[in-house]
């Protein structure tokens, strides 16, 4: 199938340290490839449908880039530890009415992504009256 997303790459200034930040805000499966400089990242157990993708040494200094969305089942738990691991809210937690709740944030080596929480209730607060 075409037009699909089907790798993606994480770039850091230390990569060791990255994949260890991702192992533990998501549980990740991050193995280093022998002999070079990268590491497989593998999303979901399921190797058939989950996204694959690698966390390598940055090539360039700060590139333009697509915000991944990853899918977590508590928002608030996932910014809380993220923030515990070094990473910063950069876009507070915001609703996607009747659809959920998303947080963009970045890890400790200034990486931008997105975070998703589904919930068919989510509205944003009511105004307030002035």
């Amino acid at each position: 199938m075409s037009n699909r997303v089907t790798h993606f790459e994480i770039y850091a200034q230390e990569p060791t340290e990255l994949a260890e930040f991702y192992r533990q805000l998501f549980s990740w499966q991050i193995d280093k490839a022998p002999g070079v400089d990268y590491f497989f990242i593998q999303t979901a157990p399921d190797k058939g449908g989950a996204l694959r993708g690698g966390l390598m040494r940055r090539p360039i200094e700060a590139p333009r880039s697509w915000v991944h969305y990853v899918h977590v089942d508590s928002l608030d738990n996932t910014l809380e530890r993220l923030q515990r691991l070094g990473g910063k809210v950069v876009f507070p937690r915001s609703a996607v009415p009747k659809t959920g709740w998303y947080s963009v944030v970045e890890d400790p080596q200034g990486n931008m992504f997105a975070l998703f929480q589904p919930d068919p209730n989510a509205f944003p607060p009511p105004e307030p009256e002035i």
